[in-house]
Parts: C-alpha cells; structure tokens; sequence
C-alpha cells in the first residue's frame, strides 16, 4: 500500500511546481532595455549653427545673404571641434593646435563674407564677453592700499 502513495505524492509534487512555475512564467509587461547614456555633449546645449547664426545676424546686422552663407561656415566648424573632443587619441597640446588652426580657418571664411566692420564688432563681442559668455572673466580684485 505504501509504494501506491510514493508515486502518487509524487506525481501531487510535480503538478504542484510545474503549476508554479507555469504560473511565474504568465506574459509580464514587456521591459524596454534602458536608454543609452547621452553623449558629454549632449548634456550641455550641444551647437547650433542656424541660432549662432541667426545670433550674428542680429548683433552684426548681416544681410540675408551673408546670414546665408555663415551657418554652413558654423556647421563645418562644430562638425570638426565635435570630432577632435571625441579623439581620445589627442593628447593637450595637441588638441589645442587643432583647436586653433580650427578657429584660425574660421576666421578667414568669415573675413570673406563680413565686411570689416562686421569683422572688427565680432572681434569686439568675443573680447568683451571672454571665451565663455559674460562673467566667465571677471575683472581682477583692486590692489590693496598700503594703509
């Protein structure tokens, strides 16, 4: 009599895990796999070359024409800084001397298209804001008076 409950337990058993797992296995709702990390870039407000452009426009009084020609002159510029930040390759100093030669190119596209003046008030923008925008370059404290 006992070898008829052995198989039956048994068989009671099985049913009760494969009922379980049946039951753990039902459809969930499906995961998406999480988003990939945004580029450094990403996290700041990346370039845009049409608002830069837009931006001269209006401070240098471009003509449609020059606001025109200078986005695609912007564009190749962030295109090239873009590619120099992402090579790990580069060590400082010469990311620097690609930086400038960059800027250097920049800078004779542009005097093909401003007129001097356009020329001498961006120069003008740059300098007064400092590399950054305003208030990235303080003014030095004033000296100490020798009381």
């Amino acid at each position: 009599m006992n070898r008829t409950y052995l198989p039956a337990a048994l068989a009671i058993a099985l049913t009760g895990t494969l009922a379980l797992g049946l039951h753990a296995q039902q459809p969930q709702e499906p995961q998406l796999p999480p988003d990939p990390p945004m580029p450094a870039a990403h996290l700041r407000h990346a370039p845009n070359p049409h608002h830069q452009a837009m931006h001269l426009a209006k401070q240098l009084s471009l003509t449609p024409d020059q606001t025109a020609k200078l986005e695609p002159i912007l564009a190749d510029r962030d295109q090239k800084v873009a590619a120099l930040q992402s090579n790990p390759a580069l060590d400082r100093k010469d990311l620097h001397r690609q930086m400038h030669a960059i800027q250097q190119d920049t800078q004779q596209q542009l005097a093909g298209i401003l007129t001097p003046d356009q020329l001498q008030q961006m120069k003008s923008l740059h300098h007064g804001h400092g590399p950054h925008g305003p208030g990235q370059n303080p003014p030095p404290p004033p000296a100490p008076t020798g009381l």
